[in-house]
């Protein structure tokens, strides 16, 4: 092997050489794009390890699958979501909900877009929107733990508690580790201890 990158670009043809660059830039040494089942598999893998309620590693875990549900596996696609994300974190709703939908005309079936986009509309307070978006996030991902508290935060809203309460635990069944939502369980089991008595 080549002692430093600086050697290695000196044998390869300029292009290799920038994709090198960046993905050394960007994610410490040079990653590849795996196949996307060989994708699916590991982030089946990464779940049945975040599933884990003694995990030390989850953040880390979490953060893996939430890279692997990001990557659309087009350059173009990619580059509309990460603009609808960067809408979203600035919180301007209105902007994100139109790249999320330029995203979904080009990709469909692209859960993490949809998923994006709910939160979007969420933010926007168009909430039966918000709620259909949800639902064809879980078509396409039935664990996707962040769909799942979403619509729990959703039905809560809407003063449904017993939903709620089952999206939230079916949520921590894939991801335990979320305080948030151990928190929302256990406010919503004490309310209704409190009614029940």
């Amino acid at each position: 092997m080549l002692g430093s990158m600086k050697q290695a670009r000196a044998f390869l043809n300029p292009v290799v050489a920038a994709t090198l660059t960046f993905a050394s830039l960007c994610l410490g040494p040079a990653v590849f794009p795996l196949p996307a089942q060989a994708q699916e598999a590991d982030v089946e893998l990464l779940l049945d390890q975040l599933a884990d309620p003694s995990q030390d590693r989850w953040m880390r875990i979490e953060r893996q699958i939430l890279n692997a549900w990001g990557q659309s596996g087009s350059a173009s696609v990619d580059y509309l979501f990460q603009r609808g994300e960067a809408a979203l974190q600035a919180g301007q709703a209105a902007e994100a909900i139109d790249q999320f939908s330029a995203v979904l005309d080009y990709a469909p079936d692209f859960a993490e877009a949809w998923n994006g986009r709910a939160t979007a509309y969420f933010l926007a307070n168009r909430i039966g929107q918000s709620l259909a978006d949800i639902e064809q996030v879980l078509r396409l991902n039935p664990r996707h733990f962040g769909a799942l508290a979403g619509l729990g935060i959703i039905l809560e809203q809407l003063e449904r508690p017993e939903e709620a309460l089952e999206a939230y635990r079916a949520s921590l069944a894939i991801h335990p580790h979320q305080q948030q939502v151990i928190d929302s369980v256990r406010r919503l089991e004490l309310a209704s201890a409190g009614q029940s008595l």
